[in-house]
């Protein structure tokens, strides 16, 4: 498992990050000494056990991230192929057409990008962080707009292996995505060009703290692209659920726009701006034959869509973007 990350450990050395580089050498060693995840060996046999196939083509640039097409493999690789791909369920970022295995995510997730490319800093040859990368859509995406590097930080284990199992056909060396959450990210500076942080601020307990850490991770310069759940209001107002939000169990703080923005500030962020709001809708998240369980149309109140189950405003989403 280690030798997958050797490119990894590379990029930090030559972008000036030697001492994180060997940090996560050893963290990395001992997770997968002894990965404490029951389906690990379930997941790693379906991943192990998928045909060795050659693509004749990639495309990373496009609403689903195709890799091969039905032409480079047999009905019977194809049948395997399927399977395997199902026993790493639910998928929930995506889409993704592995030799015309369309595997329909619960997310379509590029909508999210149309919505943000256009307007952050030109990826070319730029290293990128992506905190909460989930199983590595939008940092494939990243890369098929020019990305040197792209690091994933993600805990959930099934989301790692989600992306090698892409990965064992896409075969590139500049992603790695790590099986930690953003605690393991180091209190010294880091060197990245860009910092993306999607879906993650509303989970933490000090979202300032959360601005201030990715700002940490930056070079002067660099870019932040943030994307959170928002409150429509006029003032810099927030939402603090009390128990669930939309059946979360850990939404600890969702702010307006302006207070958004006046986090942003107070981190130390140079011209924050808002460049989108967005208004999830069911076209955009919902179950599929690759994420059989419950999704937004089940944190929805039946009688009253624009508010959740427990009574809170429906999720609006907005992305933030900010220089250091």
């Amino acid at each position: 498992m280690q030798h997958d990350y050797q490119h990894l450990f590379g990029m930090l050395e030559e972008n000036g990050m030697s001492d994180w580089s060997a940090t996560l050498q050893q963290q990395l060693a001992d997770y997968f000494t002894e990965v404490k995840h029951g389906d690990y060996p379930k997941w790693k046999a379906a991943i192990d056990s998928m045909p060795s196939i050659k693509p004749g083509s990639i495309a990373l640039q496009q609403d689903a991230v195709q890799i091969g097409t039905t032409k480079d493999l047999s009905e019977q690789d194809k049948s395997l192929l399927h399977t395997q791909l199902q026993t790493l369920m639910p998928w929930r970022k995506g889409p993704f057409n592995l030799f015309g295995i369309q595997i329909d995510t619960e997310w379509r997730s590029n909508l999210k990008w149309q919505r943000l490319h256009s307007h952050i800093k030109p990826l070319q040859n730029r290293t990128v962080l992506d905190v909460g990368c989930g199983n590595g859509y939008y940092g494939l995406r990243m890369l098929g707009q020019g990305a040197s590097y792209v690091l994933g930080v993600d805990p959930t284990l099934l989301f790692l292996m989600q992306f090698r199992a892409i990965n064992k056909y896409l075969a590139t060396d500049n992603m790695s995505i790590i099986p930690f959450g953003i605690q393991a990210l180091p209190e010294y500076e880091l060197n990245f060009d860009t910092v993306f942080s999607m879906g993650v601020i509303y989970h933490r307990r000090d979202p300032l703290a959360h601005l201030q850490q990715l700002r940490n991770c930056l070079i002067p310069g660099g870019e932040l692209v943030l994307e959170t759940l928002v409150i429509e209001a006029d003032g810099a107002e927030s939402l603090t659920p009390q128990g669930r939000y939309a059946k979360m169990n850990n939404v600890h703080e969702i702010p307006s726009c302006q207070l958004l923005l006046a986090w942003a500030e107070k981190a130390g962020f140079h011209k924050p701006r808002i460049i989108d709001v967005t208004r999830t809708s069911l076209g955009e998240q919902r179950v599929t034959d690759w994420m059989q369980y419950e999704s937004l149309a089940d944190f929805l109140d039946e009688h009253d869509p624009s508010k959740t189950i427990e009574g809170y405003p429906a999720p609006v989403r907005a992305i933030l973007l900010a220089d250091k």
